[in-house]
C-alpha cells in the first residue's frame, strides 16, 4: 500500500521507538537496505539485514519465510567469488538456531533461498548466504533441478533488465511433515516474485512444488497476485497502489523473454 512506510514511521515516532530496531543490521548502514524500502512482505519473529539480502525469520518454521534482495547486471557479471564457504549456524537467530548437522542423513538438501550464485559479487555476501537462516529443506531433484533453473533464468533477466528486486521463500500448505529427527517443517513448495525496477516496471511470480520436475521454467509462472493468494503476504506494498495493482495481475511471459 502506498502509505505503508509512512504508517510505520508514524507509529515509531509516536512511541519514540527507533525505526531501525525492526532489523538486526550487521553492516551498520545509515539507511535501510533498498529491498526493504519496497515493503515488508509479512510480519515475522525476527528480521535481519546483511550485505546481500534481508530476511524475515519464523521461529515456528525455523527458517526464513521471506528473503528479499536486489540483483543488478553489475552484480551478476562481477562474479568474483569462486570458493563456496561452509554452512554455519546463524549467530543472530535468538531462538533454537538450526545447525548444518540437522540436515545430515535426512535425504534433503540445504536449499538456498537467496542463491549463493546471486551473491558471488562479494566475499561477505557469499558468506552470508551460507548462514542456516537462509536455508530451507529441499528435495534434491527440486534444488538441483527446476529451482536451479529458475534461479539461472532470473540472473539472465538481471543482465537484460539491469535491476531486479526479488523476494523468495517457502510455502507451507496443509502439511505437518518434518525434517527427520528435527522440528523443522518441510515446505510443500517455494515461491519467487520478481520486480523489474527499470521502466516500464513489470512483475512475475513462480510457485514451484518441492519436488523434482522436468517441466520448463515458465510452466510454473503465475501473476504475483496468485503468490499473494497462496502465501497471504503483500509483496512490494510500498509501490504506488495504481502501479502495484496493475502489474501484480500480469504474467506476460513475452515481456520477459523478448
Amino acid at each position: 500500500m502506498t502509505n505503508f512506510l509512512y504508517c510505520i514511521l508514524f507509529f515509531f515516532t509516536l512511541f519514540h521507538v527507533p525505526f531501525f530496531s525492526l532489523f538486526s543490521t550487521e553492516n551498520k548502514k545509515d539507511s535501510l537496505p533498498e529491498e526493504i524500502l519496497f515493503g515488508i512482505p509479512a510480519k515475522v519473529d525476527q528480521s535481519i539485514s546483511r550485505q546481500g539480502f534481508s530476511l524475515g525469520y519464523s521461529y515456528k518454521y525455523r527458517q526464513a519465510v521471506w528473503v528479499s534482495y536486489t540483483l543488478t547486471e553489475e552484480k551478476v557479471k562481477n562474479d568474483i567469488v569462486k570458493r563456496r564457504p561452509s554452512f554455519r549456524i546463524d549467530p543472530a537467530i535468538k531462538f533454537a538456531p538450526v545447525r548444518p548437522k540437522d540436515y545430515t542423513g535426512t535425504g534433503y538438501d540445504k536449499g538456498h533461498l537467496a542463491p549463493a550464485a546471486d551473491m558471488a559479487w562479494s566475499v561477505l555476501s557469499m558468506k552470508n548466504s551460507f548462514y542456516m537462516s537462509n536455508i530451507s529443506p529441499q528435495i534434491p531433484g527440486c534444488n538441483r533441478g527446476i529451482w536451479k533453473r529458475v534461479e539461472k533464468t532470473v540472473r539472465q533477466w538481471a543482465v537484460k533488465e539491469k535491476k531486479l528486486c526479488i523476494i523468495t521463500g517457502p510455502v507451507f500448505h496443509n502439511t505437518n511433515k518434518l525434517l527427520p529427527n528435527t522440528a523443522i517443517p518441510i515446505p510443500t513448495a517455494f515461491y519467487k516474485v520478481v520486480l523489474d525496477m527499470t521502466p516500464p516496471m513489470k512483475m512475475i511470480g513462480f510457485l514451484i512444488p518441492n519436488a523434482a520436475s522436468k517441466k520448463r521454467v515458465f510452466a510454473f509462472a503465475v501473476p504475483v497476485d496468485k503468490v499473494e493468494e497462496v502465501t497471504k503476504y503483500d509483496f512490494f506494498s510500498a509501490l504506488d497502489d495504481e502501479i502495484e495493482n496493475k502489474i501484480e495481475k500480469e504474467c506476460n511471459i513475452l515481456q520477459w523473454t523478448n
